[in-house]
């Protein structure tokens, strides 16, 4: 977050991740190529153009489904966090391969003529057979969607768009995705005689089914164990050191929003689990620069008061938390949002065990 719009906000883990995307991009295009040319070899051969727009659309298309595993990955562990947190930066440069792609791809089946190179692909296929199919206007139809979603990416245009705009705009990313796997169904699969490409195609849309297939039942089945309490119970959250530090457990309670407990500089404090920007799930996030950092749009708040810091403006419900020998207990009730909560702290053994033996003499 920043109170002025920046191109990109830089830090040390962001030049790291776009160096490492970068690089990948060109060893991945390049080991293509430079494969293909020793593959394919004497009357097989194939030229370095082709090559290269095929190693291109490959790359693209392979990024493209990485994005959409990122998600639900996240979601059924904490090591994918690092990538879903610059998940946009990776959207933007695949759609700069597959735009290097799309533009290498018309020039070369396209630009030998007098006509208009685009022009001239969009009209070479057909709509009434599979096999002459008009593919291209697949590809362009993902080039566009990938372009929406590319150019509004930054947080200017979330902010001027609305939430809800522009959360519908980049979930038809799964148009997209749609487009190109028909793209190239319809495309490279009926000229091809190997089976390569088809089961490539194959295996990336059903291990993106998978994930959310897995992600979305484990999500239904976490909602199904929702503890039922009142407004003030207390529940039990977790253990101590079953919260890394900067992490949080979230706990659900049933018929109230998700709780997400955070392990902040040895105390612990506990907010809603919703992000006040778009819904984001709070507790896939991580404390970074002691906020509360949401892993959909990096949306950050205060662990002790649900406070967005300064010049921000956003809130979210705090909850009442306690150290009960070892475990973490939260109470139920949700309290106004930015309400300042003093984060519960493991007690010394000898305190908790005067407690003890105070509320059994009061007990007596």
């Amino acid at each position: 977050m920043g109170h002025a719009y920046k191109a990109i906000q830089w830090n040390h883990h962001k030049r790291v991740y776009d160096a490492v995307i970068a690089s990948s991009v060109v060893v991945f295009v390049g080991g293509f190529v430079g494969v293909g040319k020793l593959v394919w070899t004497g009357e097989r051969a194939i030229s370095d153009p082709v090559l290269l727009l095929r190693g291109l659309a490959v790359c693209a298309f392979v990024m493209l489904h990485v994005i959409l595993c990122i998600g639900p990955a996240a979601r059924l562990s904490t090591w994918w966090a690092p990538l879903l947190y610059n998940r946009r930066h990776l959207g933007v440069t695949m759609f700069l391969v597959a735009l290097a792609h799309a533009a290498l791809a018309t020039l070369y089946y396209g630009g030998f003529g007098g006509r208009n190179p685009l022009g001239a692909v969009l009209e070479s296929g057909t709509f009434r057979s599979i096999s002459g199919f008009a593919f291209e206007w697949l590809g362009l139809l993902a080039i566009i969607i990938l372009f929406l979603m590319a150019a509004t990416s930054h947080d200017f245009w979330l902010n001027n768009l609305g939430a809800k705009v522009w959360k519908r705009l980049h979930m038809s990313v799964y148009v997209a995705y749609a487009a190109v796997v028909l793209h190239v169904a319809l495309g490279v699969m009926q000229s091809e005689t190997s089976p390569v490409a088809a089961w490539l195609t194959l295996s990336g849309v059903v291990l993106v089914a998978t994930l959310h297939t897995v992600a979305g039942v484990r999500e239904f089945q976490r909602d199904a164990l929702a503890a039922r309490a009142r407004e003030d119970e207390w529940i039990d959250a977790a253990g101590i050191d079953e919260i890394p530090p900067s992490r949080a457990k979230i706990v659900r309670v049933l018929g109230c929003n998700p709780i997400a407990v955070f392990r902040h500089e040895g105390g612990f404090s506990a907010v809603s689990n919703v992000c006040a920007h778009q819904g984001g799930p709070l507790g896939e996030g991580r404390i970074v620069g002691g906020c509360i950092t949401c892993p959909w749009h990096g949306f950050q708040y205060l662990p002790h008061n649900g406070q967005s810091p300064p010049p921000f403006t956003e809130k979210i419900s705090t909850y009442e938390v306690r150290v009960r020998g070892s475990r973490v207990e939260v109470r139920a009730k949700a309290l106004p949002p930015g309400t300042p909560v003093e984060p519960a702290r493991v007690l010394p053994v000898e305190r908790v065990l005067g407690d003890e033996e105070q509320r059994q003499g009061e007990a007596r």
